[in-house]
């Protein structure tokens, strides 16, 4: 009988080591905490399921987690949107429009900013007395105030989805110019000597083949957006301002711990966010699957 080697297991011990200590270690740690009390320091005391009882029956997380959906919600349908047009336009053979690789550079480039170079560039430019986007609007006649952008509720949701649909639209542009690239070119060809317009092209064609790339697309902005954090923490005064409606789901959560405290109710909301993301995930993938399938 052949004797195993172990010496093997020697090779691969460090990455399990280090995997079961800052990854497994840290998820078990914080959902035992879910069950506790605790301040970050000192002994947790063990209450129960009374931080899920009080998570149900919390507004501020209700208004958070609202408000991360209004903001993900903007952002996605703008981004897909703008996305979806400059790929039907770059994959039509009537435009014939050359330097692909020097517009993808150019769209991808918001990506490469890092998000605090993002939030002062634009905090200065929203500037309500002296931005460049008021005096923008201003000059050419849409506006006759300056409008306060990051002052009021409705206004500061949409410039964070704008802001963001700018830094990651170019990102959803190439994952789908990468779709593209994968459909015949003889299909096109075929629609446009069979005499189909854009439109059609776009809608019989391109469109039913995207889907799958669309899928991804829209279950990795879906991770992403739920927890939206950076960005309303740096663009305003780190509490969700104004009247908390930059208040995102991991905003709340980071506050709970660290501004509070109240690392057991963290937690909680941590584990809250993990459901919502898997539900949401698994709901917009069966649909579209199902979408797909009967088609």
């Amino acid at each position: 009988m052949k004797k195993l080697d172990y010496k093997g297991y020697f090779f691969i011990a460090p990455f399990f080591a280090i995997f079961l200590v800052f990854n497994i270690y840290p998820v078990l740690l914080t959902f035992y905490y879910t069950f506790t009390s605790y301040e970050g320091y000192g002994t947790p005391e063990f209450i129960g399921l009374t931080n899920y009882i009080r998570i149900f029956s919390d507004t501020y997380f209700y208004e958070a987690f609202f408000n991360t959906w209004k903001i993900w919600g903007l952002n996605f349908a703008l981004q897909l949107g703008i996305a979806l047009l400059l790929a039907a336009l770059f994959s039509d053979l009537r435009f014939k429009i050359k330097g692909l690789g020097f517009f993808r550079a150019i769209f991808y480039l918001p990506n490469l900013i890092t998000i605090s170079s993002v939030a002062i560039l634009f905090s200065i430019m929203l500037d309500w007395r002296h931005g460049s986007v008021n005096m923008f609007l201003q000059q050419i006649g849409i506006i006759s105030e300056p409008i306060n952008w990051l002052n009021q509720p409705v206004t500061a949701q949409v410039s964070v989805a704008l802001i963001l649909t700018w830094m990651w639209f170019g990102y959803t542009f190439i994952v789908l110019m990468a779709g593209v690239s994968g459909i015949p070119g003889e299909l096109y060809e075929a629609a446009l000597i069979d005499g189909a317009n854009r439109w059609q092209t776009f809608v019989h064609i391109t469109l039913p083949l995207l889907k799958p790339i669309m899928l991804y697309v829209m279950i990795t902005s879906l991770i992403g957006g739920l927890q939206l954090f950076d960005l309303p923490m740096l663009i305003t005064d780190g509490l969700g301002a104004p009247e908390g409606s930059l208040n995102t789901m991991v905003l709340y959560l980071y506050n709970q711990a660290f501004r509070y405290n109240n690392y057991g109710y963290a937690a909680t909301i941590a584990y809250a966010l993990f459901l919502i993301t898997v539900i949401f995930s698994a709901i917009t993938f069966k649909s579209m699957y199902r979408k797909s399938v009967k088609e």
